[in-house]
């Protein structure tokens, strides 16, 4: 384990779910029945809402009438009047990225194993590709990576003396990249441009082929927050999922977690004021706070300083490796969520490997948690190259408020899928995707968390092994979506545009060149309506892969309303 990590180590779908459980899902019957209850509670929200504005309109009528009257004899006070609160300028700050750190084993996860089979990988390398891009006058910042605490630093780009002049025609835009090795929690340092926020991206991958962490995991760094959602951990037998907390500023930050199962909220003590020092991570054990269970979301808030958060989920089927993944937080609860990159296996041979002992995780799924008092009323659409695909056991379902459900995804036809999620009250969502199908084999799973819509110039940066794709996913409409490639050594290629019909995926293949400058990462644009894209990696000759959410674009000056009072 590296030195800014500090272990706690805590106490050591085939059917759909049952109704007595965190959700139900029924036929075209249940479906029909489904949306005429939330039509019927609908009609209730709204009588009560038109009875309780007539009561309300009244009283404040009979109450207002006598007020409106005085105000009307008495003068206006001198200078009185109403001020509009104004939009000032908040200038852009440092952009900072955290990464994930290697993969490691829980604390005492060595000691009294089978000697013929090590859990201490001798294959294991922890990656890190940084992409920063310039403005639009070619001009780069100042940007750096280093370790939480400062060290270990190395310069990707800096800022020249003296600003260019805008050159004539079209924005030239220019990159600098790095890709290194690492042993310890990274992060990605950009000062701001003028008064814009530096455009960066950056990938922290792990990957081995052998030992009990086999497998593939990467996720795009993120940059710190005080408030959000990881989902598709799993504490049960043969299962471990270790929480990483890093505190890039210079600020003391005191988490607390909220933690849901498939029975509801688990009330844990030791889930509440985490300390995370400044420049520095701390990893916990999540057996500790939430034991034996199978679908566990996580909300995470700081106090203080923002923090970064992956889970580092891992699977061991007996002696048999299951794959390892980095849950990266997705979009915030919302009434609709998108996911995209979702892979799914033959049909007939998941069944097969579902009906194992142990392996009824080894399917795809979509996780829904509700955070909130009321029971979600859901609709869950596939999407695939060729359009809707019906899901075996129906699209609908009700997950009751504060738990998490799990909806298999198998049962359709082989390919990569985009999933839609629309709901009746805010909810979370992440899908996962396996890969291998043989029982005595090793396995892998990945996790494509809920996507932001695409806008205009997301900076996505690339893992520089194995074989990659993006895929970009529209559930209404018609959109086009533009990606053009950022080479190593910082030059812009040619652009590429997918045109997307609505209720389709597309995949796109960006294998490597066969000669020329490798590719460090894409620029991504979307026009039309809604789009969401992820970035599939995986390695040659083994069964692992990842899913990379595609982030936000940079952001360049922002307003805020000031009032002024007392």
């Amino acid at each position: 384990m590296s030195k800014d990590n500090t272990s706690e180590a805590g106490a050591s779908p085939k059917d759909i779910p049952d109704p007595k459980g965190a959700g139900t899902v029924g036929g075209p019957d249940r479906k029909a029945r489904v949306r005429d209850a939330a039509a019927k509670a609908g009609r209730k929200r709204r009588g009560r809402g038109i009875l309780g504005g007539v009561l309300s309109a009244a009283v404040l009528l009979a109450g207002g009438a006598g007020v409106v009257a005085a105000s009307a004899m008495l003068p206006a006070a001198p200078g009185s009047r109403a001020v509009e609160a104004g939009l000032t300028d908040v200038p852009a700050g440092r952009n900072t990225m955290v990464c994930p750190g290697p993969a490691v084993l829980p604390d005492g996860a060595a000691t009294g194993t089978d000697a013929q089979f090590s859990p201490v990988s001798r294959t294991a390398r922890t990656m890190l590709d940084a992409l920063v891009l310039s403005d639009a006058s070619g001009s780069l910042p100042d940007s750096k990576v280093a370790a939480l605490d400062g060290s270990n630093s190395k310069v990707v780009s800096q800022a020249p003396e003296k600003k260019p002049a805008p050159a004539p025609g079209p924005p030239v835009l220019t990159g600098a990249a790095v890709s290194q090795s690492t042993n310890r929690t990274m992060m990605l340092d950009a000062e701001p441009t003028e008064e814009q926020q530096a455009a960066t991206a950056a990938v922290g991958s792990y990957s081995a082929s052998d030992g009990d962490l086999r497998g593939l995991a990467a996720a795009q760094c993120q940059q710190p927050s005080n408030d959000f959602w990881v989902l598709g951990a799993n504490t049960t037998v043969g299962r471990t999922a270790l929480l990483n907390l890093s505190n890039a500023s210079g600020t003391p930050a005191t988490v607390n977690l909220e933690l849901f199962g498939s029975k509801g909220r688990i009330q844990s003590p030791g889930s509440r004021g985490l300390l995370v020092p400044p420049g520095s991570s701390r990893t916990i054990n999540l057996a500790g706070l939430a034991p034996q269970e199978e679908h566990l979301s996580l909300h995470v808030r700081s106090s203080g300083g923002p923090v970064a958060a992956t889970v580092q989920q891992s699977v061991l089927r007996g002696l048999t490796p299951g794959g390892v993944e980095h849950l990266a937080p997705g979009a915030p609860p919302a009434e609709t969520q998108v996911m995209t990159g979702v892979e799914i296996q033959d049909a007939k041979a998941l069944r097969e490997l579902a009906s194992q002992d142990g392996f009824s995780d080894a399917v795809p799924a979509l996780e829904i948690t509700v955070p909130g008092a009321v029971d979600a009323i859901v609709d869950v659409k596939l999407f695939g190259p060729n359009g809707q695909r019906a899901l075996p056991g129906g699209g609908a379902v009700t997950v009751k408020a504060g738990s998490v459900t799990e909806l298999p995804l198998s049962g359709v036809p082989g390919g990569t899928y985009t999933v839609s999620v629309t709901a009746d009250v805010p909810v979370a969502a992440a899908a996962r995707t396996v890969r291998g199908l043989k029982p005595g084999s090793p396995g892998e799973f990945a996790w494509s968390p809920a996507a932001v819509r695409l806008g205009s110039q997301h900076l996505l940066a690339v893992p520089q092994d194995g074989w990659r794709f993006l895929s970009f996913g529209v559930p209404e409409g018609r959109a086009t979506v533009t990606y053009t490639p950022v080479t190593v050594d910082g030059k812009t290629g040619k652009a590429s545009t997918v045109d997307i019909a609505g209720g389709t995926t597309a995949v796109v293949d960006i294998q490597a060149p066969a000669k020329g400058p490798a590719v460090a990462g894409y620029i991504v644009s979307a026009s039309g309506d809604p789009a969401y894209g992820a970035l599939i990696v995986g390695r040659n000759g083994e069964p692992g892969v990842s899913v990379i959410g595609i982030q936000q674009g940079a952001l360049g000056h922002e307003k805020v309303a000031v009032t002024l009072g007392y």
